[in-house]
């Protein structure tokens, strides 16, 4: 792969301070992680001609800095660590501290010829509040398991009133998210078009748009592999593997899978007819929930791409 010749940087990112290098040049610079600090890189990376700057998610910490040099003109790409990673191993690359590591991220970032276009600011905000919902629902499971080890009543007593607060706060928190989508007409319709199909609610059509953005611009190959729902293939000469999901976006996929579990019992009689050819066929549950979990993100994808509502059609049509 030919590398850009666009000036890149590359940023090391921690809770308190950045390291920055840019690509095919020495030195490092450092910064501090806050609004100060953000400005005197904004004015460095100029100074130094650089367009193009690649960063490393961290779970939160750079999307500070994200949206301030994205406001400042600079294209960012957020690079998974996965991809940093093997970029690194492809490199022979072994030793590593934050200098090194900005090094390597600037690398990485030049090396990209295709740069997507920076997410929608709207779906940013309201994947913060999907976070937060998800946590809720973690909190909600966790409380039921620990409510199966209790036997004294009063204690079950707390316990319950916890889950009874948690999913009043869960409900209040996806009315929120909708009606903070539902403010903008466009995210209105396509989440009225998801909504359309049997078997996928509001909280599940909240997570597919909030966490794929993609939603109707994709093929439905790249909608699977984008959700960690594509099998794999694993086979080597006359070795023929199991083929395997992998990777992907691990919270769509858990809300796929919420989902998938009920449209294929009772709410879709398309997924049912999957289940259920799958499992006749031999295929184990667990399989089976997967290509139904595919096969509703596949007709999302297809009802926005379309902008047409579901339609039901008869079986074997």
């Amino acid at each position: 792969m030919a590398q850009t010749s666009i000036p890149t940087a590359g940023i090391d990112t921690s809770k308190g301070k950045l390291d920055i290098a840019v690509h095919g040049r020495n030195g490092c610079w450092e910064v501090s992680n806050g609004l100060a600090g953000w400005r005197k890189l904004a004015q460095l990376l100029s100074k130094a001609g650089v367009k193009r700057v690649g960063i490393e998610a961290t779970g939160g910490y750079e999307r500070g800095v994200v949206e301030h040099l994205r406001a400042a003109g600079f294209v960012v790409l957020v690079l998974q660590p996965i991809q940093v990673k093997a970029f690194g191993r492809s490199r022979l690359r072994r030793a590593k501290n934050d200098t090194l590591d900005a090094a390597l991220i600037a690398a990485c970032a030049a090396s990209l010829e295709e740069v997507r276009s920076a997410p929608d600011p709207r779906l940013v905000e309201l994947a913060e509040q999907l976070t937060f919902l998800e946590q809720i629902e973690e909190d909600i499971k966790r409380f039921k398991t620990r409510l199966e080890h209790i036997a004294e009543p009063k204690l079950r007593r707390i316990v319950l009133d916890d889950i009874a607060r948690l999913k009043a706060r869960r409900l209040a928190q996806i009315r929120h998210i909708a009606k903070q989508l539902r403010a903008h007409h466009d995210l209105a319709v396509r989440l009225d078009l998801v909504m359309s199909i049997p078997g996928i609610g509001e909280r599940t059509a909240l997570a597919l748009l909030v966490r794929m953005p993609e939603l109707g611009r994709i093929s439905r190959e790249e909608a699977a592999a984008l959700a960690g729902l594509a099998p794999f293939d694993n086979d080597s000469g006359q070795h023929k593997g199991q083929r395997r999901i992998a990777g992907g976006r691990a919270r769509l996929r858990r809300s796929l899978f919420a989902a998938a579990l009920p449209a294929a019992f009772r709410w879709n009689k398309a997924v049912m007819a999957l289940y259920a050819r799958l499992t006749a066929a031999g295929k184990a549950h667990n399989a089976a929930l997967i290509a139904c979990a595919r096969k509703l993100l596949i007709y999302a994808n297809t009802v926005v791409q379309r902008g047409t509502p579901w339609t039901e059609k008869p079986l074997g049509v």
